[in-house]
């Protein structure tokens, strides 16, 4: 049993040698490794003993955006007042803690992602995980808001909900990374009025108001 509890904390402390390797070359040259082969060189491992935890470079980049996600969850519910918040301040809760974590990593995240002009290719392969953890968060917090009378349950629509708060994601992040103002000030005016608008689509609506009052009508005749 000890042995293999040793084996499984060796394997993390590798994993995760190679991931912050992977970060601080990026760092220090500006783009990913050339090769597998120079970066395990570098790291004095083996080439094979990369592929043990990883079949490329983009599943190192899909490990860093996991540890985005997982810090960005873990703050923002060790908040005492998340609990208490509604759908919309849930959402709201989590964007800011997670440019809070992406500012940590802006220079990784430029180095890799700036010069990408349309925000559709920022969601290559390795934001895959994030993308999962993401949806995921959001169907719970969608569900609380169904519950709560927040957000309206719509034929054919309400299971894309997540999908659409998904490509909100995307929109910040390609906005924080362009965003040159004091302290990203126009980042958290982009979350506050893309949030709002984002509730009022999937909210209640002048619309679902008339439609009830219409078969309240109808089924008064």
């Amino acid at each position: 049993m000890e042995n293999t509890d040793f084996n499984t904390n060796q394997q993390a402390e590798t994993r995760n040698r190679i991931i912050d390797a992977f970060i601080e070359h990026v760092l220090e040259t500006g783009k990913q490794p050339v090769s597998v082969y120079k970066f395990a060189q570098s790291l004095g491992i083996p080439e094979e003993e990369f592929y043990n935890y990883f079949t490329s470079f983009q599943g190192v980049k899909g490990a860093v955006w996991d540890r985005i996600f997982d810090e960005t969850y873990a703050t923002m519910r060790a908040q005492e007042v998340y609990q208490s918040y509604s759908a919309r301040e849930k959402l709201l809760a989590f964007y800011y803690t997670w440019v809070e974590v992406l500012k940590k990593n802006r220079s990784y995240l430029l180095a890799l992602y700036e010069s990408h002009a349309d925000f559709k290719k920022v969601t290559p392969q390795e934001v895959r995980s994030f993308r999962d953890k993401f949806k995921t968060f959001a169907k719970g917090i969608i569900q609380e808001g169904k519950a709560e009378g927040e957000i309206v349950d719509r034929k054919y629509l309400s299971d894309k909900y997540d999908e659409a708060l998904w490509l909100e994601t995307l929109f910040i992040f390609q906005f924080w990374l362009r965003d040159n103002s004091v302290s990203f000030e126009k980042t958290d005016v982009a979350i506050e009025k893309s949030v709002r608008l984002a509730f009022d689509l999937i909210g209640r609506t002048a619309v679902d108001s008339f439609v009830d009052l219409a078969k309240f009508l109808y089924q008064s005749k």
